[in-house]
């Protein structure tokens, strides 16, 4: 049977204050001259065309299905793709070859500045046999996106996703064969400031490098625990992730190392991750690194699906969160009311109080949608509901067309599927 073919929703949204196009206004805002396709330079540009070969001569044995080498987050694939940069000459031709340590000096800029970006998205293994990337391109702006914010090199985004297909088409063949349907692996492209000098200056020398790596899935285990659903500890007034005018939007490497603190707290004491809040009104922000999401009854009787805004750029504009909402207003129109703004803890430690909480989740990459049952908060344990046992309705209805989308057997314009090639 042939698969069903959706429409992609054509709704509004608000993203880092502009409209449905999100990321690539942004693009325009912070590199114009990146908002053509062929944006007109006497440098380089990053060019996936040009990409060279070089098979490993000694690869690897692939981890077992949750192994503890999978689970170990630290096993990549054999080859991993490489471009590096210098402002005199811009983009050098990118290769891909043997997975293996990169060559910096201990005093790159990358090392002692934190010039350093990423993202994060996985490639699938689909019922169907076929390998699928989800919304990649979102990734790559979005990746542009953060190396503006720290001075590293522009970068035609459609190139970076070439970058990728690429690779997840040399890989996919061995590390998720078709007879693990319903498999993924996860993806990091990084790019990075390898200038030697000390000074604090904008790096005039960069690397840009994507690997692939095994990687656990994060939501089974919390829906089959003994206790499922995502226990959050409230992070404490003196411990702030992000704030406006500041970096909460960007996947910069400063954003992260700062909050392994709170999360190793919120871990020792029990709880999954940490509910960020900011403010003296304690506005609810983001569940760890992933994206925040409540249901709730309003006071006269309306559903609304609730998430914090962008427009403060203090939260990640997620691949996930975008999707979840564009795919709620297109579906679930007339049941539930989508709502992007700010909220506090007090306005949600009153619903749940009220019982008028439905149910609340966390999305992102790692988290794809899990639920989440407990938030502690100034010491007191607010429960939160999950109707059907170890998830909420919405969650898992939201779960299931995403999974379909990014698995089959749904054509949907959000799943580039990727033709397998060997070297």
């Amino acid at each position: 049977m042939a698969p069903s073919t959706v429409t992609p929703p054509e709704v509004p949204l608000a993203v880092n204050g502009f409209t449905k196009s999100g990321v690539s206004n942004t693009i325009k805002e912070i590199a114009p001259s990146l908002a053509s396709e062929n944006p007109a330079s006497p440098l380089q540009q990053l060019d996936a065309s040009k990409l060279t070969f070089t098979r490993n001569p000694n690869p690897k044995a692939v981890p077992e299905p949750g192994s503890a080498e999978e689970a170990g987050m630290a096993v990549s694939t054999d080859h991993m793709i490489t471009s590096s940069w210098t402002s005199s000459t811009g983009w050098s031709n990118p290769t891909l070859i043997p997975y293996g340590p990169l060559s910096l000096p201990p005093t790159a800029s990358a090392l002692q500045y934190a010039t350093t970006c990423f993202e994060g998205l996985k490639f699938y293994r689909g019922h169907d046999g076929c390998l699928r990337l989800f919304r990649p391109l979102l990734n790559c702006e979005r990746m542009l996106s953060s190396a503006a914010r720290i001075c590293l090199p522009n970068f035609p985004p459609r190139e970076l996703q070439k970058l990728i297909e690429a690779l997840v088409s040399v890989e996919g063949e061995k590390w998720l064969p078709k007879s693990r349907p319903g498999s993924f692996m996860y993806l990091r492209p990084s790019l990075i400031a390898t200038d030697p000098s000390l000074a604090v200056q904008k790096p005039q020398q960069a690397l840009l490098y994507i690997v692939a790596t095994c990687f656990p899935s994060y939501d089974e285990p919390v829906l089959k625990a003994p206790e499922p659903g995502l226990k959050l500890l409230a992070s404490r007034e003196d411990t702030i992730r992000a704030w406006p005018g500041g970096f909460g939007y960007a996947k910069v490497g400063a954003n992260y190392g700062p909050s392994l603190v709170a999360q190793a707290e919120a871990k020792e004491k029990g709880f999954h991750q940490i509910l960020w809040l900011f403010g003296p009104d304690c506005e609810v922000t983001e569940a760890g690194a992933s994206n925040f999401f409540i249901v709730w009854k309003t006071r006269d009787g309306r559903t609304e699906l609730v998430t914090a805004p962008l427009q403060d750029k203090i939260i990640l504009d997620g691949i996930t969160r975008r999707s979840v909402l564009e795919l709620a207003k297109e579906r679930l129109s007339g049941e539930v009311e989508i709502v992007e703004r700010k909220y506090g803890m007090n306005e949600l430690e009153e619903a749940i109080e009220e019982g008028r909480v439905v149910e609340a989740f966390a999305s992102g990459t790692a988290y794809f949608i899990t639920p989440v049952s407990l938030i502690r908060f100034r010491g007191k344990d607010l429960c939160i509901p999950m109707a059907e046992g170890n998830t909420g309705k919405n969650a898992r209805i939201l779960k299931e067309w995403l999974f379909a989308i990014k698995y089959g057997p749904i054509e949907h314009p959000w799943a580039v599927v990727v033709d397998e090639r060997s070297i």
